[in-house]
């Protein structure tokens, strides 16, 4: 089957888009990544969102309106991916959709509830493209008691999975999030969570002071100083010291949290402030590494993923961080760090047709696992809705 997985992550770089071959089921899937591309959001478009995300901005009119907007973006990206590659898009199995979130809410606060929402409206998708689409993965897994994320865990054990080794998956898009898969294969021991800010800090760090969409390869970091008490205030976030299952987002490390922080230290060098964030991600990571993982496994290797994983000196802030363990990148071992996510939803699609379940529940806490995603059939492809 041909498949496009489509997603937009909290670091609003833009929709990945990764046109995939894949066949079987469950760990029998084979995957082979034909294409990927990011198409960058409008500027509108990305504004829009961040207002979305804001309690101080959004509104219904606003979410309503931008549901519908990042669908038809959303389809033009599938369009494009197709066209680069040459193929016709009536060849296309299905389309999943992780969208865009607008609001993530794990725990329950107050008087409400614990849930979570995600935009980018699969009818207009579907229309759009003729093809069926399957998206918001995330519900199911939070009605049966789980956090709804993190569900990349279960693509890492289809590919990632070793009889060997230990091994450790970190993504670093807006938000860090790690999957350590225990050697032997066994889905139940695998245990996931996110370990907090990834990219999401550094890039708002870097328009706003640097009027600069992300700091390329952490050239600019590289030439600051990091601040002691600036790097151990920001530490003293409760989010990193909390146990897991837990999950985080754009409510917590977003434009709200870099605002304050670039208020308390606006005295500070733009490059030491640049390079103290930079090192927040790392060792935020690492710390979550040192409590929570590295007392109930031994890790043999640590693969980054994620937009992350070009940025050489967060990389080399994590090493100096975590000295005892090997840290490769996806493309290190022939892996795109940057389709990892969007393949991951192919994946996770291909099991909702299987009738499947996807979610690890060690990961997400939920009670037991259940079948993941949507299906929005296609009015005008119906063979391909059988």
């Amino acid at each position: 089957m041909f498949a496009v997985g489509l997603m937009s992550g909290t670091s609003l770089d833009g929709i990945d888009v990764a046109l995939v071959e894949i066949d079987g089921q469950g760990k029998n899937t084979k995957v082979n990544l034909i294409e990927f591309m990011t198409l960058s959001l409008p500027l509108d478009v990305k504004e829009e969102i961040k207002a979305a995300c804001s309690e101080e901005k959004s509104s219904v009119d606003l979410i309503c309106s931008l549901n519908f907007k990042l669908g038809y973006l959303f389809a033009n990206a599938t369009k494009k991916v197709c066209e680069k590659v040459g193929m016709d898009i009536e060849k296309l199995d299905f389309i999943a959709s992780h969208g865009q979130t607008i609001y993530h809410l794990p725990k329950n606060k107050g008087n409400l509830v614990s849930s979570t929402l995600q935009i980018g409206e699969p009818a207009v998708i579907a229309y759009e493209t003729g093809i069926r689409v399957i998206s918001n993965f995330r519900v199911m897994d939070m009605a049966s008691g789980g956090e709804g994320a993190p569900l990349v865990p279960y693509s890492e054990y289809v590919i990632y999975g070793s009889n060997e080794e230990n091994v450790a998956l970190q993504n670093i898009g807006g938000i860090g999030n790690v999957t350590v898969i225990p050697k032997g294969g066994d889905i139940d021991r695998i245990f996931a969570f996110d370990t907090g800010p990834g990219n999401m800090i550094i890039d708002e760090v870097c328009s706003r002071l640097f009027n600069l969409a992300y700091d390329a390869d952490g050239k600019i970091a590289a030439t600051g100083k990091i601040q002691t008490d600036m790097l151990e205030d920001l530490m003293s976030h409760p989010y990193i010291s909390s146990i897991p299952p837990k999950t985080t987002g754009r409510e917590d490390f977003g434009q709200q949290f870099v605002d304050k922080v670039l208020k308390k230290y606006s005295k500070r060098n733009s490059e030491d402030i640049l390079s103290t964030v930079t090192m927040f991600t790392a060792k935020s990571i690492a710390e979550n590494y040192k409590k929570f993982i590295l007392d109930k496994i031994k890790l043999n290797k640590v693969v980054i993923g994620g937009g992350g994983a070009h940025n050489k000196t967060l990389l080399a802030y994590l090493r100096e961080e975590l000295p005892n363990i090997t840290i490769v990148t996806q493309d290190d071992i022939g892996f795109s760090s940057d389709a990892k996510e969007a393949v991951a939803f192919v994946i996770l699609g291909n099991e909702t047709l299987h009738s499947s379940f996807s979610n690890v529940p060690s990961a997400t806490g939920a009670k037991e696992k259940v079948i993941l995603g949507n299906i929005t059939p296609s009015p005008i492809r119906r063979d391909k809705n059988e």
